[in-house]
């Protein structure tokens, strides 16, 4: 029978995370843990988070605190840790088998034609901290583009929509019909952002040879049709797989 969390060294492996019975493991693995492994957020919590679909129920009070934890770091400063290694099996691997979408939640039907004299950013203005976090990532994806041979990098990308009247499910079909060789979209959840609005948080995996990030949101995700839907898309963590 498989166990919660096997330790192989330092690699951890977790079991269908979506699921009760896989919640339960994980929650009470983290009972006296703050992270995945070691003693700081890292690209092993961000594999365990981006396998979970949505928010865990209050009742999995230790698996509740740590993913809350990870998405405040996450719209913050982002991750950055190596890690020890972590495998989540039966969670909606980041392959071309999990292109299937999530469930989503219920949204509001697309907003009548835009009155381009009314128009606001309800995301408002960047603090300071938020505008050096953002060059520090930028910073850091500059730095590890360098492109190894058949080389592949796992993504996770924040898109936010016009308004609190963008229909996200619509939303989210356009970014997924963006096909490419060497793209693959993988599990996705939406997360409030204030003012009733939501944005999409979705994984993709990318071969480092054929997909380039920065020209996928310039030229596809915030271009006609998609801009429609999309207001902008930000890069929240990049990590070589």
């Amino acid at each position: 029978m498989k166990q919660p969390a096997l330790l192989a060294g330092m690699a951890v492996t977790f079991y269908d995370v979506n699921s009760p019975s896989g919640l339960k493991k994980l929650d009470d693995y983290l009972l006296t843990r703050s992270y995945i492994t070691g003693y700081q957020a890292s690209k092993d919590d961000l594999t365990v988070y981006g396998a979970i679909l949505k928010a865990p129920s209050a009742e999995y009070i230790n698996v509740s605190r740590w993913f809350n934890h990870i998405d405040a770091l996450l719209r913050i400063s982002g991750v950055s840790g190596e890690g020890c290694g972590v495998t989540v099996e039966g969670s909606a691997p980041i392959t071309r088998e999990a292109i299937a979408t999530p469930p989503v939640a219920d949204t509001k039907a697309s907003a009548a034609e835009d009155d381009d004299d009314d128009d606001v950013d309800l995301f408002g203005e960047e603090t300071e901290e938020e505008k050096k976090a953002a060059e520090e990532r930028a910073a850091a994806i500059k730095a590890s583009g360098k492109k190894k041979e058949s080389g592949k990098s796992s993504v996770l990308l924040d898109v936010k929509p016009w308004d609190d009247e963008t229909d996200m499910k619509k939303l989210e079909e356009a970014v997924r019909s963006v096909q490419m060789e060497g793209l693959f979209w993988g599990a996705s959840k939406l997360v409030p952002v204030g003012y009733g609005i939501k944005k999409l948080q979705i994984m993709l995996t990318i071969v480092d040879d054929l997909v380039s990030v920065d020209t996928l949101i310039e030229e596809r995700l915030t271009e006609e049709p998609i801009n429609e839907f999309v207001q902008s898309c930000d890069i929240v963590a990049f990590n070589k797989i």
